[in-house]
């Protein structure tokens, strides 16, 4: 199978690229400087592996919760791809990813998924890994750390104990997880068989908080990443 995975819903990208068994991965500064730093990654990494954008069978993003500006940013750029080489998306959730790193990084089979959304609140969402795939809740949920209430036997994992250190649910235990594009990677082949994939056109975030209003400028800078990617891929 070869895929595409990206994910600038945190500070840090995360791309990777899979051909058959090999995997090529990137990593680097995200937020605000994920729009420069993702196309070039990702035509490298395309480079690396050999493969044209219309070879892949997917392209996986993740879809959040997250940075707003990071999850737009994913979503123009996929977009983009998608139409110009013709091939589906696959949107994954974050914290999804992040119960799938902590998995394969800790061997946790029981997380209550955790990521910063500033402002003194975080996303969080409860998942069980059972007979070989991944038990979703039937939604996420926005709260201040304190108020996080982790179930028994449940690791917190994610980005957000380091900014919380004494709130965040305190007697649970704690490992750190991100939304990274291998666990995407890892993710993709069930999901794909449920049947996940959709077009180019609904590669669209997923928001927890009220969406916030586009300035001017943030809808020019998608349109301005859609169009990049679309002459990337053609």
């Amino acid at each position: 199978m070869n895929l595409l995975a990206i994910d600038t819903s945190t500070d840090t990208l995360f791309v990777a690229v899979q051909r058959g068994d090999a995997i090529w991965q990137h990593s680097g500064p995200g937020a605000q400087q994920s729009s420069a730093q993702l196309l070039p990654a990702i035509r490298q990494l395309m480079k690396e592996a050999g493969l044209s954008f219309a070879q892949l069978d997917a392209i996986a993003f993740g879809r959040g919760p997250g940075s707003f500006t990071g999850l737009r940013t994913a979503c123009a750029i996929t977009q983009g791809l998608a139409f110009a080489a013709k091939v589906p998306v696959l949107p994954v959730d974050s914290l999804l990813t992040v119960a799938e790193e902590a998995r394969h990084l800790h061997g946790c089979t029981e997380v209550e998924a955790v990521l910063d959304a500033r402002m003194h609140e975080v996303y969080h969402a409860a998942f069980c890994y059972v007979d070989g795939q991944w038990i979703e809740p039937e939604d996420f949920g926005l709260c201040a750390p304190e108020a996080l209430q982790a179930a028994a036997g449940h690791a917190v994992a994610g980005n957000a104990q380091p900014v919380y250190p004494e709130l965040l649910a305190p007697e649970a235990r704690h490992v750190h997880a991100m939304p990274t594009a291998t666990a995407m990677l890892r993710l993709a082949p069930a999901l794909l068989a449920k049947g996940c994939a959709v077009p180019a056109e609904e590669a669209l975030p997923r928001y927890i908080r009220d969406k916030v209003a586009k300035t001017t400028a943030e809808r020019e800078a998608e349109k301005a990443a859609a169009a990049a990617a679309s002459e990337a891929a053609s």
